[in-house]
């Protein structure tokens, strides 16, 4: 009888325990694998190359495209800026790093990533304490709010200010707090508005203080690619998150629906494309970059694996980013 009392009261302690993290907004508590080692110290063997990898380098696309297309809407309309616009790019770059680690951090303390189909997270892996993940994602945001100021500084527009601090909210929000707004589905709609929209308009706005039509619709392009490579991202996810309970778009429409949005949002972004085809000359060569758009939609529609979903993911991002970067040289020059 002696043996069998411990095991009857760790239950309760564990039930207890899980009931503390959802009153916390953390309810996976300690990371899976760190747990289940039980040495604290399993925690400490991330090396440099983990650390690197999980920035997610492949997802700045998303902070480059718009900075690029917003600074070459400004030089066509009135003269870039180039100072800052360099301020723009570190301020763009620096919060997608922070994005990730605090994505890392959330769904690691959250449980979600417990099993993972995709790259290991440090978090969730135990590779990395919880708390150095966290403390890396708030130093990128600090030195991204620090760039940010510069700008505002520079362009004289204060009420900039605001805008910044929505983002950074934003950014933490998405995994973090008590309700995250990615466990809700709405992660996708938040990437096109703060990857699309306002990235690319604010880019141009603080270098001619005008926010032109073609801001908007660069904007446009930039945010339907960015909703695309998370919502990809997700659907190769979809499976871990409902078991996790995190109820993101792809989860919410099924995985049909989902793949078939996809599809949409990267014909949508080239649709939009039609624009500036029509009105800078170098543009339709922009469509060159449908050699891999085009093979994603195929991709993505037939995957049957998680690895044809994560190269889909990859040329997604690369996608974005050509489509960025040559479309700004269109129509710039």
């Amino acid at each position: 009888m002696a043996t069998k009392r411990p095991a009857s009261r760790a239950p309760q302690k564990t039930s207890g325990s899980s009931s503390a993290k959802k009153r916390s907004g953390r309810p996976g508590g300690r990371p899976a694998a760190a747990a289940r080692s039980g040495n604290p110290a399993a925690a400490s063997r991330a090396t440099a190359r983990d650390w690197i990898a999980g920035a997610r380098l492949r997802t700045l696309s998303l902070a480059i495209a718009p900075v690029a297309l917003g600074t070459a809407v400004a030089h066509v309309n009135a003269g870039a800026d180039i100072l800052i616009a360099v301020l723009c790019l570190a301020t763009a770059v620096l919060l997608q790093i922070g994005v990730n680690y605090a994505n890392d951090y959330s769904d690691g303390v959250r449980g979600t990533d417990a099993q993972r189909v995709g790259p290991r997270r440090l978090t969730g892996s135990g590779a990395a304490p919880a708390r150095a993940v966290l403390t890396v994602a708030l130093v990128f945001f600090g030195l991204g709010a620090l760039a940010g100021l510069a700008v505002v500084v520079l362009s004289g527009q204060y009420w900039l200010l605001l805008i910044g601090g929505v983002a950074i909210a934003a950014a933490w929000f998405y995994t973090g707090g008590r309700r995250p707004y990615g466990y809700a589905g709405l992660g996708e709609l938040v990437a096109f508005v703060f990857f699309g929209l306002v990235a690319t308009v604010a880019t141009t706005y603080v270098q001619i203080v005008d926010a032109p039509l073609d801001a908007w619709l660069a904007g446009i392009i930039a945010g339907l690619f960015a909703a695309a490579v998370l919502l990809v991202n997700n659907i190769r996810d979809r499976g871990q998150d409902a078991l996790a309970g995190k109820r993101t778009l792809a989860v919410r429409l099924g995985d049909r629906a989902a793949r078939i949005l996809f599809a949409v949002l990267i014909v949508g972004a080239y649709g939009v494309l039609a624009w500036f085809a029509a009105l800078y000359v170098w543009a339709p060569y922009v469509y060159f970059t449908l050699l891999i758009g085009a093979p994603v939609i195929l991709i993505v529609l037939l995957a049957r694996t998680a690895a044809e979903l994560v190269l889909a993911l990859k040329l997604t991002s690369l996608a974005a980013l050509l489509t960025g970067l040559a479309l700004a040289a269109a129509i710039a020059f």
